[in-house]
């Protein structure tokens, strides 16, 4: 087997024992506070996005914090935004003065990071926009901020594709090995409300076969998505769970609010409850999942974020075994469960918590055991009859085959309960 096609592999495997991931959106768009996509919601033209620029100083930024909040979460890799769709680099790009050196910061922020990360060993993956709403040569299109109100027929797409090959080279030369690059995103078959996207880019606009194969060659084994409208290594389903396995390697991203960057008066943050079942979804379907937090202006965490990390952290202390390494199993879920399984540990993940008792289809003499994996307590296995146990002679029986478990009434005090079963 070649050595590239070996290296590939072994990061394949890594990538799926990982499982949980922290995506880091961060840019100019923390100061402006309202949204990552603001230059283009509110049409700014790039004097009116300059004060973010010019004030960009990020004082509170402390890498070493960013990982160790990842890490209590049970997160174990990373994906940072080098570049979003403004085109604000976080790193000191000899290719354009549009970038933190040269605002009052004035230093790399990637590098930073990235060592930050390492040292906490958590992986490393770049996030890279393909569009560049701040960059001369880039066309007009119906995406951009000035679509509508600004004639500029002398853009050249070619200009700005070597631009973004030679971003795409730095970024892969200077920061060691990086394990994911994410790029994001093509738009020429975009539509919104039955309609294409005005001037809308793709593969070709990209040249994304000779991208994705800069890509690897600089970086032997790391994975790409799906983003180039050519095949990548796995599919990327955005703010969307998909109701059945996608069939492939996969990677839900999600926002903790429905905003990538720091948004400060959004007040739609999910509930640890719902993102520990999001996971739980994910890991059952095969796939990972990206959980993204936007730093604001000053460098920091908002604090709600830092809080549903903490809880979502203490659910991964005590199951963390259940996701990990994990993946579907083979066995039929109850209602309102997801099942995920690692040999011959299979983990029962209960959304709802039943009175009583569980019906398990298809585990009649498979269990050795079973217990509680939050406190290791035992769940008992009883031979269970709703005709006698419930005096009502009318009651079917349960199908052929169906283990029954005993369960507390009381629904322990975690986020999702789940019961650790033998087989």
């Amino acid at each position: 087997m070649p050595l590239s096609h070996r290296t590939f592999e072994a990061r394949l495997a890594e990538f799926r024992e990982q499982r949980f991931g922290l995506f880091i959106h961060w840019g100019l768009y923390a100061l402006a506070a309202r949204h990552e996509w603001v230059k283009q919601r509110e049409r700014l033209t790039d004097a009116a996005y300059q004060p973010y620029f010019d004030h960009f100083d990020p004082d509170l930024f402390d890498p070493g914090a960013w990982a160790e909040t990842a890490a209590a979460a049970g997160m174990r890799y990373m994906v940072l935004t080098t570049k979003h769709h403004d085109g604000f680099c976080l790193w000191d790009s000899a290719l354009t003065g549009y970038s933190v050196a040269h605002t009052p910061y004035k230093k790399d922020l990637v590098g930073p990071i990235v060592d930050a990360f390492r040292a906490r060993g958590l992986g490393v993956g770049f996030y890279h926009s393909l569009i560049d709403w701040h960059h001369p040569d880039f066309p007009i299109d119906g995406l951009h901020p000035q679509f509508g109100s600004e004639e500029a027929p002398d853009r050249d797409i070619a200009k700005y594709r070597q631009y973004l090959h030679g971003q795409v080279e730095e970024l892969l030369t200077r920061y060691g090995r990086i394990d994911t690059m994410w790029l994001d995103f093509s738009y020429s078959t975009r539509r919104r409300g039955g309609r294409l996207t005005p001037g809308g880019k793709g593969a070709a606009d990209w040249d994304s076969p000779a991208l994705l194969e800069l890509v690897r060659r600089l970086q032997p084994g790391i994975l790409v998505n799906d983003r180039l409208e050519i095949p990548g290594d796995f599919v990327t389903p955005e703010q969307f769970q998909p109701p059945q396995p996608p069939g492939e390697v996969w990677e839900a991203c999600q926002t903790l609010d429905g905003s990538w960057g720091y948004d400060r008066d959004n007040h739609d943050g999910k509930p640890v409850d719902l993102l520990v079942r999001m996971l739980v979804d994910t890991v059952s379907k095969d796939g990972n999942l990206l959980l993204n937090v936007g730093p604001n202006g000053r460098g920091a965490f908002d604090p709600r974020a830092l809080e549903t990390l903490r809880g979502i952290g203490e659910w991964m202390r005590l199951h963390g075994r259940s996701i990990y390494g994990a993946g579907p199993s083979t066995f039929t879920a109850p209602p309102d469960c997801r099942y995920t399984q690692k040999g011959d540990r299979l983990y029962l993940h209960l959304f709802a918590w039943p009175y009583r008792h569980v019906h398990l289809p298809g585990l009649a003499g498979r269990a050795r055991y079973a217990q509680l994996l939050d406190d290791a307590s035992e769940i008992r296995v009883v031979t269970a009859d709703p005709a006698v146990d419930s005096g009502n002679t009318r009651l079917p029986p349960l199908p052929p085959g169906t283990l029954t478990l005993r369960l507390p009434v009381r629904r322990p005090g975690v986020a999702v309960p789940v019961i650790e079963i033998f087989l």
